[in-house]
């Protein structure tokens, strides 16, 4: 029942206002002539102005009674305005409700003022600007906003619900100068109404194209990459339900401006009373589907995005993948086939125009070519996919569950794939796969996290590979999938040097929690944004004069935006610690610090040696330079890389051009995926 009455005020309040500011818009549009104002049905609009201001702040009223339930958990303070009082004065949410509301009374204020002065042209951009503005508030509390209140998130969003009022807020405008045309028909009529109707039609194409446009860049930022959630969430399934419903209405409007709208200026009366009825039939049925997509834009914009969207249950046992598939035997034939034959399939459209074919043929012969260009096109980029292909990992992808994830690797899994996951056990049966190389070889673009989480928890057939699920909890797989994926991305850091590649962030840096011996803590996410870090991971005394030469130059390094982390490969006696302290005038990691040894080993590998295996083998001393934005750039190993960052010319030019580098990429996620 809440959530009904919930979707009803946010509903109301919206639809209220959008039909308020298009009716402004639409009236300011036509509104040249000043005895245009004394007609009946404008008035008549006009004594509608009051309510549905009023509405707007009734239905706000209700947004904040429902907000209240929901974010205090408590039913009964949906009837609590001294509840309501809390959060308008505690939350965000309260205070973007507050200028909401106190923008709507302005609305309100503004109708009631003017209501029965003689009606002047600029009264009604008045008030189509006084009724904007609740509209542009409220995208504060859209889901763009929710990601990141900053102008380039919500100005797309207020774009797109500004021009949503331009066409939906006109609608019943229109309809009552159809239906005042209707029952003072007549010639002149016609032409008066077809007047007001084309001046319209002038702005309503650019309005629908920008709507368009408006609303992809809306929905990309909440559904990102994440592309199957449109089959499998209910952000997609409404999503899906709104775009229908909107083709349909394109179809309608269409209709309506280039094949009803001109004949209401033909010479024949008959013709003209007929236009007029389709036209209101068709803008009746196009005002319905209007409201029913404003509806579903309402429970839209209250659902969580699909971005942010759990599948928990992949329901098809296919999915389909670019990357997976692109340099499989014959795949790029058979895609590019498939486009051209709908490219094809496309200019059937306009040839059957030109041709002027019959409807069926219009219709059957694009629809039929369409139809085969997907069948060839689509079917080579899919492959097998389980339930859980697209289950997010529970644990984050940090120094804690790695190392949790090795320890569970070296007793599972190593008898058959290594130590370093190198698949170094072949099976003698020839019927059995031997086990992968999960090292070296690719898994990210045929693998989806939830794959592999799918593989160890049921086996792999035809392998001698057994699920875990009886074995291992969940949590423990997932640490064992963040292993993998460290393994394989520490594998990949082989390509890293002294000298960052400018503009080419790749790596995330495993995040890790650390207590240091100058009193500061945290995690490596808070320096996200605001400084690099440069973490060394040293052997003491072997990396004494190194730490001399950090301590000399750590003034310059600060002052380069950068924050020096030291981190011990070793259990550090008190004796020694205070030798080091002595010397480091920078933090010194002295809690977590096995954590974030164990994790940043795994990106040890240089180009020289890309397999550290052996006795000896892996370095005593090695130094990290994460950026700002969370992604490993660059590393230097003495013992097999040189001189290397001994000359501190050669470090503070990398971390300069870090400095003068833009966020390329958003910072890592939690999860591995």
């Amino acid at each position: 029942m809440i959530e009904f009455i919930a979707a009803f005020a946010r509903w109301s309040q919206l639809t209220a206002n959008l039909i308020l500011f298009g009716s402004c818009v639409f009236l300011f549009i036509i509104g040249q002539q000043k005895t245009l104002f004394e007609a009946a049905w404008i008035v008549r609009l006009e004594r509608c102005f009051p309510w549905m201001a009023g509405a707007v702040l009734l239905g706000l009223i209700g947004i904040l009674a429902i907000t209240t339930g929901e974010a205090t958990g408590i039913v009964a303070n949906v009837w609590s305005p001294l509840a309501w009082l809390e959060i308008v004065q505690k939350t965000q949410i309260g205070y973007v409700w507050v200028v909401r509301a106190a923008l709507a009374s302005v609305l309100l204020m503004a109708i009631l003022a003017l209501r029965c002065a003689n009606r002047e042209r600029w009264h009604y951009l008045l008030w189509a600007v006084a009724a904007s503005l609740p509209l542009i508030a409220g995208t504060l509390m859209s889901h763009s906003s929710a990601d990141e209140m900053s102008f380039a998130a919500i100005a797309p969003y207020a774009v797109h619900i500004l021009l949503a009022g331009v066409w939906f807020g006109a609608l019943p405008a229109v309809l009552l100068v159809l239906y005042s045309s209707h029952s003072a028909s007549g010639k002149a009529m016609g032409l008066v109404t077809a007047s007001y109707l084309k001046k319209f039609s002038v702005i309503a194409a650019p309005v629908m194209l920008l709507l368009a446009v408006t609303g992809l860049i809306v929905t990309d930022r909440l559904v990102e990459t994440f592309y199957h959630t449109l089959v499998a969430s209910p952000y997609g399934w409404l999503l899906i339900a709104k775009l229908s419903i909107l083709a349909v209405i394109l179809v309608i409007a269409y209709q309506v401006r280039y094949r009803w709208l001109p004949k209401l200026s033909e010479d024949s009366i008959e013709q003209n009373n007929r236009s007029t009825k389709y036209l209101r039939q068709w803008v009746g049925i196009e005002f319905f589907l209007a409201v029913l997509l404003v509806l579903l834009a309402t429970i839209l914009a209250n659902t969580l995005p699909a971005k942010h969207t759990m599948i928990e249950n992949w329901p098809y046992p296919f999915r389909f993948s670019i990357n997976a598939t692109w340099d499989e035997p014959y795949v790029q034939e058979m895609v590019w086939s498939g486009i051209v034959l709908f490219l094809i399939a496309l200019s059937t459209i306009w040839l059957g125009k030109k041709n002027h074919w019959n409807r069926m043929a219009k219709i059957l012969v694009p629809s039929l070519l369409g139809m085969s260009s997907m069948a060839i096109a689509l079917p080579p980029l899919a492959i097998e996919a389980y339930p859980e292909t697209y289950l997010k990992p529970t644990i984050p992808f940090d120094a804690i569950s790695i190392v949790n994830g090795s320890r569970l690797f070296a007793e599972n899994c190593s008898n058959c794939h290594g130590p370093q996951g190198k698949g170094t056990q072949p099976v003698v049966d020839p019927d059995v796969r031997d086990p992968t190389d999960l090292l070296t070889q690719q898994h990210t673009a045929k693998y989806t996290v939830g794959n592999v989480f799918h593989l160890l928890t049921r086996g792999i057939p035809g392998t001698q590979m057994p699920g875990y699920a009886a074995t291992l909890s969940e949590d423990d797989r997932w640490d064992l999938i963040n292993f993998l994926h460290a393994l394989s991305r520490g594998f990949d850091a082989r390509l890293l040097g002294s000298m960052i590649l400018p503009e080419m962030p790749v790596i995330s840096s495993p995040v890790f929690n650390y207590a240091a011996n100058d009193g500061s803590s945290g995690n490596l996410k808070d320096f996200r944004l605001q400084k690099n870090v440069l973490l060394v991971l040293f052997s003491w005394p072997q990396s004494k004069e190194r730490f001399f030469q950090l301590a000399a130059a750590y003034d310059r390094i600060k002052a380069l935006n950068t924050e020096i982390l030291a981190v011990p490969i070793r259990a550090l006696s008190q004796a020694e610690l205070e030798q080091v302290a002595e010397i480091a005038n920078f933090p010194v990691v002295i809690e977590g610090w096995s954590e974030i040894k164990d994790s940043y080993w795994l990106y040890r590998r240089v180009r020289t040696v890309p397999d550290l295996s052996g006795k000896g083998m892996f370095p005593g001393h090695m130094e990290f330079i994460t950026d700002r934005f969370g992604y490993l750039r660059a590393r230097w190993v003495g013992q097999f890389e040189g001189f290397g960052w001994q000359n501190f010319d050669a470090l503070t030019l990398q971390l300069r051009q870090l400095n003068q580098e833009d966020e390329i990429m958003p910072p890592p996620g939690e999860h591995a995926h």
